[in-house]
């Protein structure tokens, strides 16, 4: 009789919630629901990026706070995104997955020093549901530099997946492939491997309101920070048919709706991490005033954390990163994170005087300083101006835009055209992001783990620091007295 059974699977998948805890008890509730509801085969996926440090909960438990929801919501198997490789160190994610009830599937990412998957991780997985087998495969963005300086080895997906396809499709009834890659890799994986039946995808944050058909694979995604609950449905009549994709789309997560275990949960979290952030780091005998369109004491102590990090004498920073003003008092690792949330990492660049000099006409501009940013690690509003160490400029705001600065000198010398200086700035910018001239360096030296909040309460700890971020960098001249 078995040839005439109809069998259904359900996948409930989630993606780059980034720690939006507010979202969380909802989904949990949600999926509840449909487990009380649903007579055939659930499975539940989260895609990558579920954790984000920018949050107190997480950045407070290490991620803890995370597996915590993940287990109570009874996750059957997640991937890793860029959030949980790149921002936490090897040491940190495994302490934050020993406590995990669920698989973490990824395949291209091993430990340098052993060539192997770390034991918290699985290269592939079957699950077995009423009877169905599906073949699990997660595969996240590979950022091969960054990810190296953390001792992985990331490896190329699609030369990962190709291999695992050809091991898995023969013993699976149903090939899901949990992607962290973003969509225009997943479109490519879908042309290269039709043996694909669903890619959920994440990382580029898209939302597919119904399944984008590449051959017979059904991509789906379903946005970001939990708004949505993706949702794709596979069937078939009997056990001789190859299942297909009967509807799949997004559901917007309903916030009536709350799973007192989470919830609950989220609360303990909550404490536990302020309990944490609490400790204090320095103490300050002033205010560091932040400004976005001029010289701040705040930005220029910016400046100076990445220039003597770095070890180079000229240092380039946006005051952007910073959301706010450093108070006087006791300085706590919570309040450090509050003003600086980003992942964003320090580097070391070649960069020739003429692009330093357009980057700082650039940040006379409002089109720059006023920027919206998002993307790249950077968890602030705007851009913002460009706050330096090293660096002594005059400038006109009189004067026509690109033609505002009038002397940049370093060491007292000036600064030249053509030279090659070694510059400290932020990672951010060799993505192109905000102020693009920035990515034409050379000789990038990328230094991990540190965020630049760590930089920050570095220099607070270092004598004569808090005088020397009140000395002007920028000076104003106006056109009679530019022969000064």
């Amino acid at each position: 009789m078995e040839m005439t059974t109809r069998q259904t699977l359900t996948i409930l998948h989630t993606n780059d919630i980034h720690s939006h805890f507010g979202s969380m008890p909802s989904i949990a509730a949600m999926i509840d629901e449909r487990r009380a509801a649903s007579r055939d085969a659930l499975l539940v996926l989260d895609i990558g990026d579920h954790m984000d440090r920018m949050a107190p909960e997480t950045e407070g438990t290490l991620g803890g706070a995370n597996v915590d929801v993940i287990n109570l919501t009874g996750y059957d198997a997640i991937t890793i995104g860029n959030n949980e490789g790149l921002t936490f160190t090897p040491d940190m994610i495994e302490q934050a997955y020993a406590g995990i009830h669920c698989p973490v599937v990824c395949g291209n990412m091993t430990e340098r020093a052993t060539g192997m998957s770390p034991s918290w991780m699985k290269e592939s997985l079957i699950v077995d549901k009423a009877g169905i087998k599906v073949g699990l495969l997660g595969v996240t963005a590979p950022f091969v530099e960054f990810y190296q300086l953390l001792g992985w080895d990331v490896l190329n997906p699609f030369e990962v997946l190709g291999k695992q396809i050809a091991a898995l499709r023969k013993q699976v009834d149903v090939l899901v492939v949990m992607s962290h890659l973003g969509l225009p890799s997943d479109q490519k994986l879908a042309s290269q491997f039709p043996e694909i039946d669903v890619i959920l995808g994440g990382h580029t944050h898209h939302v597919l309101e119904e399944p984008l058909w590449i051959g017979k694979t059904a991509l789906c995604g379903a946005g970001k920070f939990g708004t949505l609950l993706g949702e794709v449905t596979l069937s078939r009549n009997n056990s001789l048919e190859p299942f297909r994709v009967t509807s799949g789309g997004v559901v917007p997560v309903d916030q009536t709706l709350l799973d007192e275990k989470v919830a609950s949960a989220i609360v303990v979290h909550r404490r536990q991490a302020e309990r944490t952030m609490e400790s204090t780091i320095a103490v300050t005998d002033r205010k560091l005033e932040i400004a976005y369109d001029q010289e701040s004491p705040f930005g220029n102590m910016l400046a100076q954390a990445v220039s003597h990090f770095t070890g180079t004498e000229i240092a380039l920073v946006n005051a952007g990163q910073l959301l706010g003003p450093l108070p006087q008092g006791d300085i706590s690792k919570g309040i450090l994170h509050s003003l600086c949330p980003s992942p964003i990492n320090a580097c070391v660049m070649k960069l020739r005087g003429r692009d330093i000099r357009l980057a700082l006409e650039q940040s006379l501009l409002p089109e720059f300083t006023d920027k919206p940013m998002t993307g790249f690690g950077f968890r602030g509003k705007v851009l913002g101006t460009m706050c330096v160490e090293g660096l002594a400029i005059q400038y006109d705001s009189g004067r026509a835009p690109y033609e505002k600065v009038t002397d940049i000198r370093v060491a007292g010398q000036l600064l030249e055209e053509h030279e090659e200086y070694t510059v400290g700035t932020l990672d951010m910018f060799t993505f192109k992001a905000g102020y693009e001239v920035l990515a034409n360096g050379t000789d990038l030296r990328f230094m991990l783990p540190e965020f630049l909040r760590d930089l920050i309460e570095m220099e607070l700890k270092r004598p004569g620091a808090m005088e020397e971020c009140f000395a002007a960098r920028w000076l104003q001249v106006s056109k009679q007295s530019g022969e000064d």
